[in-house]
């Protein structure tokens, strides 16, 4: 059984793409590209997919993963071509690597995020940085199922700052240039309660008042594990990448120290 794990987005209108639309969408996709799908075992077998950390509706990615498991090897590239033409544009699939290591969702540890406030003054948005970045908690409040839970959104932020609109990475349609933006980098790791970009959002109203006056516009730009010493966020494929690298030089290595 081979298994291919890839990287997909939500860009445009599609980040607008609940979870569950994306699982129909690609599951379509599968059967389109005629993928050589390995099945559960049950009364009602269901494609191999495991889906890792999907981020929220309304959210754009840069970085979503996904692992499938085939029947019969293909070349991971050429599946990439076949599954991205069978998805509509928006969702793209943009890598794919085959599995050569294990512990795909425990290397997806933090998030890159960049958030775009349309109508927010970047001076305004500079100074709520600050207050949040130099408060030892910022509680937050969010409805869940089982009511509202209170927590603290200020410990699981590596980074908050700034960017100049050059350095943004948002997609032409969510760019009005009509008025003030202002752009936010975030790198938070993925602890239990989830803390999510709203969640900041919620904790700069809390400490300084700063309230967009349309919804932020909201990208994740990478996840992986992150680096403590520089607080950036690795690519969680690399090591597949370099395992397969690896075992062609193995076995040249193998075979030129071969007896004859």
């Amino acid at each position: 059984m081979q298994r291919i794990r890839l990287r997909y987005t939500k860009r445009g209108r599609l980040r607008f793409t609940s979870h569950r639309d994306f699982q129909r969408a690609f599951e379509r996709a599968l059967r389109r590209a005629e993928v050589p799908m390995a099945y559960s075992a049950g009364f009602t077998p269901h494609p191999k997919v495991s889906y890792a950390n999907a981020a929220p509706t309304g959210t754009g990615s840069e970085a979503e993963y996904l692992e499938i498991a085939l029947t019969e090897a293909r070349d991971p590239e050429g599946l990439r071509v076949l599954l991205d033409e069978s998805l509509p544009a928006g969702l793209d699939v943009v890598e794919a690597v085959e599995a050569r290591t294990s512990g795909l969702a425990d290397r997806l540890a933090a998030s890159v995020w960049e958030l775009r406030l349309a109508g927010v003054d970047p001076l305004d948005a500079e100074r709520a940085v600050t207050a949040f970045n130099t408060a030892d908690t910022v509680e937050v409040q969010r409805r869940t199922k089982n009511g509202v839970r209170t927590f603290d959104a200020r410990a699981a932020v590596v980074t908050l700052e700034t960017r100049e609109t050059t350095e943004t990475h948002s997609s032409p349609a969510d760019r009005p240039s009509d008025q003030p933006c202002a752009i936010l980098r975030l790198v938070v790791r993925h602890v239990t309660p989830a803390v999510r970009p709203d969640d900041v959002l919620s904790g700069l109203r809390a400490v300084a008042d700063l309230a967009p006056p349309v919804p932020a516009a909201v990208t994740r730009l990478a996840q992986g594990l992150l680096d403590e010493e520089t607080g950036t966020v690795t690519d969680p494929l690399a090591p597949d990448r370099e395992a397969a690298t690896a075992l062609p030089t193995a076995a040249s290595a193998a075979a030129a120290t071969a007896p004859t």
